[in-house]
């Protein structure tokens, strides 16, 4: 039986950066202990959400050490590592040092369109030279291909793939994948609007955007439904529905960045091709900010 250490609450974290565009390591240690301290169940380095395909070698080496030096053991720790060129991202893997590093988050690869096949032979070649369980990460909208159910399923099969993250929001395919997978296998949400629903079906957790800006909020929900609270579980998701919708209305993570910077957690700064979010947005989420917490 495969063992998954990510269960529960996953928080995508975000990289701050200094008024120089420089990496603020000072803010993402405060970041960590921030979710952490509000309820987050492990951590993810260097996803979507850290704009990491801006970031150089070494930032993303020392943004890894300063998740992993804050951390200091009191959660497992989850690193982006995917790419559409097989071979080079093997060859990364062979490379990386996982001291303190408990999974790998996988995306489908991007730009090339690879199809079914392909997708499998990628990540079964991943999953064979990975020293640490893989977690696949599928996410239409951002590659341009849809890593498909029975896909999906086959995968589920190999000893070192352990869960996936599901962004499709199709969830009919997400039933598909619940219905059909091996016991040892969870499906966690890759959607914070439809955590609670995929958590109704079956799903294991979540890797949140939300949960970098309100943790507190976001991490008892999905406790609660992992206790069967669906009651108090409910509630906390309606509470956040129109957050949960904010915070990418103009980008990510520029969204979520700018709700962390109204509670001084980071600088509203990203680096290009990346901005902030527009006026208009800007005014929604520190009006639902203020909603959200009875302000």
């Amino acid at each position: 039986m495969k063992t998954n250490p990510f269960i529960g609450t996953g928080v995508a974290l975000i990289t701050p950066f200094n008024e120089d565009y420089s990496v603020d390591y000072k803010s993402l240690e405060n970041i960590v202990e921030f979710t952490l301290s509000n309820g987050a169940d492990f951590l993810v380095a260097l996803g979507t959400t850290s704009e990491a395909p801006v970031l150089t070698q070494e930032e993303k080496g020392n943004v890894l050490k300063t998740i992993i030096k804050t951390a200091n053991g009191r959660c497992p720790i989850m690193l982006g590592m995917g790419g559409n060129n097989t071979m080079s991202l093997v060859n990364s893997i062979k490379n990386q040092d996982f001291a303190g590093v408990d999974g790998i988050l996988s995306v489908v690869p991007y730009y090339n369109k690879p199809n079914q096949r392909g997708m499998k032979a990628h990540f079964e070649l991943v999953a064979y030279n990975s020293p640490v369980p893989v977690v696949l990460y599928n996410v239409p909208g951002r590659v341009g291909v849809n890593l498909q159910s029975s896909t999906c399923v086959e995968l589920a099969q190999h000893k070192n793939i352990i869960a996936v993250k599901e962004a499709s929001g199709n969830l009919q395919q997400i039933m598909e994948i619940l219905r059909d997978k091996p016991s040892d296998f969870d499906v966690l949400s890759g959607d914070d609007g439809i955590t609670q629903p995929m958590m109704a079906l079956g799903a294991k957790g979540v890797i949140s955007v939300a949960a970098n800006g309100y943790p507190d909020i976001f991490c008892k929900m999905v406790t609660s439904m992992l206790e069967k609270d669906t009651s108090t579980a409910l509630s906390l998701h309606y509470k956040m529905l129109r957050m949960n919708n904010l915070i990418f209305a103009d980008g990510n993570p520029a969204g979520i960045k700018y709700l962390m910077s109204l509670q001084n957690l980071c600088k509203n700064i990203l680096r290009l091709p990346l901005v902030t979010v527009n006026d208009i947005v800007k005014v929604d989420l520190e009006k639902e900010l203020n909603v959200m917490y009875n302000k």
